[in-house]
């Protein structure tokens, strides 16, 4: 029987389930994980909302990880209220430096803005803020900035962003990557429901470039849980080109609604998402995310540290 390729991750999801994270140890309760390893020893940062972007290191994506502090104690020097409670962390390599882009907000408002710091280490007390890179909004605009993520695409660079509203845009950035360089264009959108699409993930294997981001309810699950599958999930589209044209594995345009779940709600996991994707030195390619482990809480707080590997064989990301 010809099975066509589209299929390939509904049947595997069908016929195996997902797989449950991989192990974390020592400081693994987080919200909006951004995962690197250190060019120079091999070390695994990990960064994440609250404490001014928290931070904690280990020698394995396993752990036993543990917490650093604060990118930036003394708050964004971005003039936004939210300079005091940094979100959703992004962190990259450009040049000899390590960039950090963070999210200044507050819950609910389109009043935002994408800022950077920057180190050469990623080591305690070594980060410079930037301040503002020129992605902004308020109520004039069509999108939310906030949940960042810069992707290379050879030398050029490109900021993804977004959430609710328009849901996800992208603009490209200057050589530096640290300010944008022309006008933003939307790259998904679901017309349904209230539009929850944030947290952007755009990564590249083989001849695709996949466009990863999160859908549903993502928080409060201890005081308001929403219906069963409208909680917090992963899902993908793809295109030839890093700038627009994403579809999922049925065709439908990442414009129109479209997207492939990668990775939802499953046994004792709840509402995974924030994700990015990593390409692990001991791992190959994988997934990263927090979610709620239901035998511990609902709570906020509680959120933890997930991990799989991914399998891009099928031309679509299986975990």
């Amino acid at each position: 029987m010809y099975t066509s390729l589209s299929l390939l991750p509904l049947l595997y999801a069908l016929a195996h389930g997902y797989a449950n994270p991989g192990a974390c140890s020592g400081a693994c309760n987080i919200h909006d994980p951004g995962l690197i390893q250190r060019a120079s020893d091999g070390k695994y940062f990990r960064f994440s909302t609250g404490n001014k972007i928290s931070y904690a290191s280990a020698s394995s994506i396993e752990g036993p990880w543990e917490a650093i502090g604060s990118v930036l104690p003394g708050g964004s020097s971005i003039d936004l209220e939210g300079k005091d409670d940094l979100w959703a962390p992004d962190i990259q390599k450009v040049g000899d430096l390590y960039h950090l882009y963070y999210s200044v907000s507050t819950f609910g408002s389109q009043n935002s803005a994408i800022g950077l710091a920057t180190s050469s280490s990623m080591d305690a007390n070594s980060w410079t803020d930037r301040g503002a890179t020129g992605v902004r909004s308020d109520s004039s605009k069509n999108y939310n900035a906030i949940d960042a993520n810069l992707f290379n695409d050879g030398g050029t660079y490109y900021m993804n962003f977004g959430s609710f509203w328009g849901d996800l845009y992208q603009a490209p950035f200057n050589a530096a990557a640290t300010k944008v360089s022309s006008s933003s264009y939307n790259i998904a959108y679901d017309p349904a429901g209230d539009h929850a699409v944030e947290a952007a993930y755009l990564y590249k294997n083989g001849n695709y470039y996949y466009l990863f981001f999160s859908t549903g309810k993502c928080c409060s699950y201890d005081t308001d849980r929403p219906a069963t599958g409208e909680e917090y999930k992963i899902k993908v589209c793809r295109s030839s080109t890093a700038t627009g044209n994403f579809v999922d594995a049925n065709g439908v345009s990442c414009r129109e609604g479209g997207g492939t779940v990668v990775l939802e709600s499953h046994g004792n996991v709840y509402g995974p998402g924030g994700q990015g994707v990593f390409t692990d030195s001991e791992n190959g390619p994988v997934l990263y995310y927090h979610y709620v482990d239901t035998t511990i809480g609902y709570g906020d707080g509680q959120k933890l540290f997930g991990w799989n590997k991914i399998d891009f064989s099928s031309g679509w990301p299986v975990v």
